[in-house]
């Protein structure tokens, strides 16, 4: 049978395995962010060219360009989602560490305490 320390230690490595998958996830999402703002904005840039043929076909270059920034909206509102579970896995994650801090404090006193009762036992022993 596992200990309560040996469970909170194995829940502290999951929790932050936990928090590292939102940490990534967050970064994947504002990198996408990043390059479909970047798309849209060279989208545009090719639409207000001359030598383009955005005049040839602007409704297209429009749906791309919204399509872009639609994309760069969801992905920076699936960040701030990420940020969200980052800040619970980190709140989770301290609490656990505490609790897994407090039991292992706890088993060291205890072993420490027996090892006193011990000692002062062999040492009735050894003078009785």
């Amino acid at each position: 049978m596992t200990t309560r320390k040996d469970r909170l230690k194995k829940l502290v490595k999951v929790q932050e395995q936990l928090k590292a998958l939102h940490e990534t996830r967050h970064a994947a999402f504002l990198a996408a962010a990043v390059k479909a703002e970047a798309e849209a904005r060279d989208l545009v840039e090719r639409f207000e060219d001359d030598s383009s043929l955005a005049g040839l076909f602007p409704a297209l270059y429009h749906r791309r360009i919204t399509d872009a920034l639609g994309r760069q909206k969801q992905n920076l509102e699936n960040a701030r989602q990420e940020a969200s579970l980052i800040a619970t896995a980190t709140a989770r994650t301290n609490m656990v560490e505490r609790a897994y801090k407090d039991v292992r404090r706890r088993d060291e006193r205890e072993r420490s305490d027996r090892e006193r009762l011990d000692l002062i036992m062999q040492k009735r022993i050894s003078d009785g």
